[in-house]
């Protein structure tokens, strides 16, 4: 099955009807290699959505995103109370967690078969795979894991991709720079545990902001780690399959 993440076209060029051309182009190079099936989403209800996901925020540098006018003081609330609540540790808490490297790639995929195994609708990741999409590489793909000091096996992993945001007619600041939570596997230390790692060292990096969807297990930290809904909803859909029932956004496995 094709995975279709992005559907680009110039601003100048929208009104054009350039989306039919290249999607019908799209779906003829994946019939050359024998696909058939495609998983993809959509902000507007194309037909009957397998999910419907919501996109959650988690703000890294308040100050900034405020100046910059992507967010605003809750009402009550002063900049230096709102800068305290989303205040981080310093360091990440986990023993054992540390940066993904190319010798953890049979671990993880491994780890990350036996975890989405359980879910309506899956990636099934092969070392191909978490090689070329999860290895870490700056400014576009961030992995970390952790390893039981005891028995040296991963036994937790999270990772987030860059999406940078251009600020128009703002004096102060011409980008905000963005993470989004992509694959993340608990088994032996807590989702809310983990994922305020991811936090602290997406801080660390230098960014501003967490983007996270209520796929898989996300819900058990959102709102723990201080995330907010964001305006946003996304609808997954399924090209040339069909299934019995739709999904919860827990029971599908695939961040688009």
């Amino acid at each position: 099955m094709a995975k279709i993440n992005f559907l680009c076209v110039h601003k100048k060029l929208r009104s054009k009807g350039l989306a039919p051309v290249m999607i019908k182009e799209l779906t003829r190079r994946v019939h050359l290699q024998n696909i058939w099936q495609a998983a993809y989403t959509s902000r507007h209800i194309l037909s009957r959505p397998v999910t419907t996901c919501r996109h959650w925020v988690r703000m890294l540098n308040p100050k900034k995103l405020i100046d910059a006018g992507l967010t605003r003081l809750r009402d009550r609330m002063t900049l230096s109370r709102t800068v305290k609540l989303y205040k981080l540790p310093d360091a990440p808490i986990t023993p054992g967690f540390r940066e993904m490297e190319r010798r953890d790639v049979p671990a993880v995929t491994e780890l990350l078969r036996k975890y989405l195994c359980q879910f309506g609708v899956a990636t099934d990741f092969d070392e191909n795979y978490v090689k070329h999409w999860l290895l870490p590489r700056e400014n576009i793909i961030y992995s970390y894991l952790v390893v039981s000091p005891e028995t040296h096996d991963v036994t937790d992993f999270c990772s987030f991709y860059t999406v940078s945001i251009t600020i128009p007619g703002n004096q102060k600041y011409t980008t905000v720079k963005g993470v989004y939570s992509y694959c993340n596997v608990a088994t032996l230390t807590s989702f809310p545990q983990l994922m305020n790692d991811a936090l602290i060292v997406a801080k660390q990096k230098g960014f501003d902001v967490f983007y996270a969807s209520d796929v898989m297990q996300n819900e058990s930290f959102l709102k723990e780690l201080r995330f907010y809904p964001g305006c946003g909803q996304v609808h997954y859909y399924l090209y040339n399959y069909r299934l019995r029932n739709g999904l919860k956004p827990s029971e599908l496995g695939i961040v688009l």
